[in-house]
């Protein structure tokens, strides 16, 4: 269990070698208001505290758990009514459960429903467009779980003291919207948003513009303009919390590409991600490349055993023909990536700076304001690694501010 799953703070181990875990038990925690613990996902012996690599190749403290055969789960919570919670009690709740978002951004969850008083929100938005390539995990999710999706969105309403919600679906997904329509026909307080079938259309604050026709300002969060988005997978793992005290140890990922059984599994977090492709069959052919997430904002990795995240989305599997091998080229100042970024920014500026690392003038250029979508990276004629080099700059400035900080205290 990587012990850095989440946007914050990493967790320190709560075990030590040779304890004896249960699936569901506090493995990992932090006490810094963005952090989110960790839960072990099945029950063993903990073997080792050591730093392992996760999906960007980085070295991550981890607790790394031998599994037994027992999967003896910690006793849980009894079942609770969330409307007799008051949102304080919500919020401390899915905190010690370690909800994070499972879009891929892992951002704790905790903390979006905490918005600044002064930053009231008015509309809950759940995120069901799924608008990367090849996942279909949420889309499944909403066919299993309408009503427990229609809950939640109940549950986040309340949390944040918002006085709608709505579901917003790409229109390429017809049974899920005849679904959630037909359960929420004639209803006040909640309704579906049919979104057009675009790329990327699922981003949070280009999903507010579509669904409120609201812009949310340049380094600015969603609750300025009075609005939280959470996707289907996390609005779950959320009301799964609260209602049932579930800690978040499991997750569904759409497996695809070249796999002799794509689809889309329940599988522990922590699982290498090599014995989940075990269980879908195998490869079903050479692969070129394995990615962590979509094709878009995805981690190719060069390792089987890294282990599934909280915010990994799928497993993707490309073939060798499937992977383009042009080398890449200067940049011409064609503007293609500028016309293509969903956020205004211009792409060509910030990789430039950032390939050079000058990383103050890629903040300059508003490198920070990048979603890392990967759009100017697809249409790049000169197939520059963009999204790469905006990565490093993020990175890079992320650190300078922590530095900063560090030296004002």
């Amino acid at each position: 269990m990587l012990l850095s799953q989440h946007t914050g703070a990493p967790c320190e181990a709560t075990v030590k070698v040779g304890d004896r875990v249960l699936a569901g038990q506090k493995v990992g925690d932090c006490a810094a208001f963005i952090s989110a613990p960790v839960h072990a996902s099945v029950s063993g012996t903990v073997k080792a505290v050591e730093p392992r690599k996760n999906l960007t190749g980085a070295m991550v403290m981890s607790v790394v758990i031998a599994s037994d055969q027992e999967q003896e789960a910690l006793a849980g919570a009894e079942a609770r009514d969330w409307r007799a919670l008051s949102p304080d009690e919500m919020r401390k709740i899915v905190r010690e459960a370690g909800i994070v978002g499972l879009g891929g951004a892992a951002f704790p969850a905790s903390v979006k429903i905490a918005p600044p008083k002064d930053k009231p929100i008015d509309t809950v938005i759940i995120n069901g467009c799924e608008c990367e390539p090849f996942l279909t995990c949420d889309h499944a999710l909403m066919l299993a779980r309408p009503d427990d999706l229609i809950e939640a969105t109940r549950l986040l309403i309340k949390a944040v003291g918002a006085k709608v919600g709505r579901i917003g679906i790409e229109i390429n997904k017809p049974d899920a919207i005849s679904v959630l329509e037909g359960k929420l026909k004639d209803d006040p307080e909640i309704g579906v948003v049919q979104c057009e079938v675009k790329y990327p259309e699922g981003a949070e604050k280009q999903l507010i513009k579509t669904v409120l026709d609201r812009e949310v300002p340049p380094g600015k969060l969603p609750s300025e303009v009075g609005a939280l988005v959470h996707n289907v997978g996390t609005a779950l793992a959320i009301l799964d919390a609260v209602r049932e005290g579930k800690p978040l140890t499991r997750r569904v990922l759409t497996v695809t590409g070249a796999v002799k059984k794509p689809g889309n599994v329940d599988v522990p977090i922590g699982t290498p991600i090599g014995h989940i492709i075990e269980q879908c069959g195998g490869f079903a052919a050479d692969p070129g490349k394995v990615i962590l997430g979509g094709p878009m904002t995805g981690w190719a990795v060069d390792e089987l055993s890294i282990p599934v995240q909280k915010g990994t989305s799928g497993i993707v599997v490309l073939t060798k023909d499937y992977i383009e091998k042009n080398p890449t080229l200067a940049c011409v100042r064609c503007g293609k990536c500028v016309e293509a970024c969903p956020m205004g920014l211009m792409p060509n500026m910030i990789g430039i700076y950032a390939e050079k690392q000058r990383w103050d003038d890629a903040e300059r250029w508003n490198a920070m304001d990048c979603f890392e979508c990967g759009a100017c990276a697809f249409v790049c004629p000169s197939k520059r690694p963009i999204i790469d080099w905006v990565r490093r700059a993020k990175r890079a400035i992320n650190e300078k501010r922590r530095r900063q900080r560090e030296a004002k205290s």
